[in-house]
């Protein structure tokens, strides 16, 4: 299979990422590719599915040809109704091809999503409330998607690395590789196809931001191997430098999401990547036809969020970061359903390894290892914190100004409060990063720590006083 060679490390990291295998998920972690799919997904779909393909591309608000499509005239739910049959027993066919089985989930992901959210989008853009979304879904999109759910791993709704995000960029020359200026979406809903809008930079950044993955997976891998028996001080603080040049490196991707997609853009598009858990617009769930094994039940999943992504649940679960007990940390948790089960195999490896060798303890004590090495692993490991922090103060960011300003619906497409669920893990990393500061021998971290956690305390300060604003303003407790 190409895995590490570490004996005491039993979950197989790929080495290499097999790009031509189908009968591996198209979701493996690897030091070649990180948390993106192991080859780049599959565009162009069997002929069989013609039928799909034609509503699809006929779908967005904007095609690819520039004109008004079916969402722009509110024609989606009709057009389905009267023109798709039933392609599933067409999807058994392909059923060992597990990359093409997770392409046909994007696609029916996606329609499945313009469906039910059609009639909110039309009062969206006349200014009125989201209103009730449609909640039967056909059996021409229930079945199938199903399906598709059951040999892929995932929700039978959309998810980030399956559907909306990770799975659905081509490049527009093979050659160039995966470089911004290069990359295009397969799938969108607005205008996402001009390669210069908001949809796709929001959609493109994400997928530059992964790509940066691949080193922060082998340097959790060396860092575990380091700490394992016997123990490398020297090796494990070479593990943490590479993690912490890869999060500076996805850190400064994310912030190009500021001129690659533009607040007031967002929520024109945002309304077809909501879920049905804790939404307004799905007060009884959603009815999937077709469906023998739900037994007439409704449904009800998150939507889509950029909180599935894997990488800071990595570092969290590497790095030990402690999480308050509350219904926030629940939602949390709850949202590991909405990953590939690769992802999720590996983050709780890593919790569970790094528990079973007293990482934290470790790697913050006074144990194996010159004094001034034991130094360099505290400020690498506060500066590991700080590079989440950054993530999850820019994250923040970006749901104030793209969100909270421009709209007042209470939840968050994943069904989150929007006011209080970012601070809740935002908080816990400063609260974290105060701790190990103050635990000891900080006069010896040098300036640049010293730095650092002053903007932590100032930053903790200036979050409580925002979203005790915006609680006040929304009436949230």
């Amino acid at each position: 299979m190409g895995s590490l060679a570490n004996p005491i490390t039993p979950f197989n990291v790929l080495t290499d990422a097999k790009p031509d295998d189908t009968s591996l998920p198209a979701f493996m972690v690897s030091t070649a590719r990180g948390f993106l799919p192991r080859a780049d997904p599959i565009v162009t779909l069997p002929s069989e599915f013609d039928p799909l393909e034609s509503i699809l591309q006929r779908m967005p608000v904007k095609t690819a040809s520039g004109e008004p499509g079916l969402l722009a005239h509110g024609k989606l739910g009709d057009v389905v109704l009267a023109e798709l049959p039933d392609l599933t027993s067409h999807i058994d066919k392909y059923a060992s091809n597990l990359p093409l089985m997770n392409s046909l989930y994007r696609d029916y992901s996606f329609l499945l999503s313009a469906y039910l959210l059609e009639p909110c989008h039309l009062r969206f853009v006349k200014g009125e409330p989201y209103g009730l979304a449609r909640d039967v879904l056909p059996a021409c999109i229930a079945r199938p998607i199903k399906r598709c759910a059951e040999l892929t791993g995932f929700k039978p709704f959309m998810e980030y690395a399956g559907s909306y995000a990770l799975y659905n960029y081509r490049l527009a020359s093979p050659s160039l590789g995966l470089t911004y200026p290069n990359l295009r979406l397969i799938r969108a809903f607005e205008h996402g196809l001009d390669p210069a809008s908001s949809e796709a930079g929001f959609v493109l950044v994400h997928i530059a931001m992964v790509s940066h993955s691949p080193l922060l997976i082998s340097g959790c891998v060396n860092a575990l191997s380091s700490a394992t028996s016997p123990r490398s001080r020297g090796g494990f603080n070479t593990a943490l430098g590479e993690m912490l040049s890869a999060l500076q490196n996805i850190n400064k991707a994310m912030e190009t999401m500021w001129q690659k997609s533009k607040p007031g853009s967002y929520t024109s598009f945002r309304t077809f990547i909501f879920g049905i858990t804790s939404q307004s617009m799905f007060p009884e769930g959603v009815l999937y036809e077709g469906i023998p094994e739900y037994e007439g039940k409704r449904q009800s999943f998150r939507g889509e969020s950029g909180a599935n992504d894997s990488m800071i649940p990595l570092m969290d679960s590497l790095l030990a970061v402690p999480m308050p007990e509350t219904p926030l940390t629940e939602i949390l948790r709850d949202f590991r359903q909405y990953r590939p089960s690769n992802h999720r195999e590996f983050i709780k490896f890593v919790a569970e390894r790094q528990g079973e060798l007293d990482l934290k303890g470790w790697a913050l004590g006074v144990g194996d290892g010159a004094e001034e090495e034991v130094k360099e692993t505290k400020r690498l490991w506060l500066k590991l914190l700080d590079q989440v922090r950054e993530f999850r103060w820019r994250h923040w960011c970006f749901a104030r100004e793209y969100i909270l300003k421009q709209t007042s619906h209470p939840t968050a497409t994943g069904g989150s409060p929007i006011v209080t669920w970012l601070p809740n893990q935002l908080g816990a990393v400063l609260a974290e990063m105060e701790n190990i500061y103050n635990q000891g021998g900080k006069d010896e971290l040098g300036e640049e720590i010293e730095g650092v956690m002053d903007l932590v305390g100032r930053q903790k300060d200036m979050l409580n006083k925002e979203v005790r604003k915006f609680c006040e303003e929304r009436g949230v407790n």
